[in-house]
């Protein structure tokens, strides 16, 4: 007896992602429109779920989230703990080491060191702070933080070939270089969504409340 073979259907981006939160495709695409996305048409969108989906990323925990590309359509953003997720999750990650070198007491660079276990050399990335540093709170209250972070996204990037995406300083000037942008800028982790306040009109009120003992003093 002959079997009919039906073949399979692949799943849309947005499917693949909806089940991962456990719900309707069509739901996830309402919540990311008015939470995240709100001024993105469809296209863009679902490039930035595609991309997400690529990496394994949380939009809602701000692991990825998007801000608009300088020359149209959007850039997608990963911020260091979504970094270090995309690094911890790849199968031939081994661990990673870092080297300080501070001159004169401040901080000079930060060497990272991946080790990826079908290779024999270990890749090694160097960040200096003349090149990375930003006037910026941040840097400021946490230079080697900052630094050791951005010795993290760099040698990633050349150990496993992570690309298509930017970390949160790399895409920030891409939006200051468009001054007047044509559409708001996607919500971010940097700039938390603040609804308006509600103004209530006075409304006037006849009581017939007797004046208070101070009132009737002062006339």
């Amino acid at each position: 007896m002959n079997k009919e073979i039906i073949p399979s259907q692949k799943q849309s981006a947005l499917a693949i992602m909806a089940s991962k939160f456990n719900v309707e495709p069509a739901r996830l695409l309402e919540t990311l429109k008015a939470t995240l996305m709100p001024k993105a048409s469809n296209e863009e969108l679902l490039s930035f779920v595609v991309t997400a989906n690529q990496y394994g990323l949380n939009p809602f925990t701000r692991e990825i989230y998007a801000f608009p590309a300088r020359n149209g359509g959007i850039q997608p953003v990963v911020s260091v703990d979504g970094w270090i997720k995309m690094m911890n999750s790849h199968p031939s990650f081994d661990g990673i080491q870092f080297t300080t070198e501070d001159k004169d007491g401040k901080p000079w660079s930060v060497t990272a060191t991946i080790h990826v276990k079908d290779r024999t050399h270990p890749v090694e990335v160097t960040e200096y702070f003349s090149e990375c540093s930003r006037n910026t709170e941040p840097w400021k209250v946490n230079p080697r933080r900052m630094l050791r972070h951005k010795a993290l996204i760099q040698c990633a990037r050349v150990a496993f070939g992570f690309s298509g995406i930017a970390d949160d300083e790399e895409a920030i000037p891409q939006v200051a270089l468009n001054v007047t942008p044509s559409r708001p800028i996607f919500r971010s982790k940097l700039e938390p969504t603040v609804e308006p306040p509600v103004v209530i009109p006075s409304v006037s009120v006849e009581t017939n409340a007797q004046p208070s003992a101070e009132e009737t003093t002062n006339e």
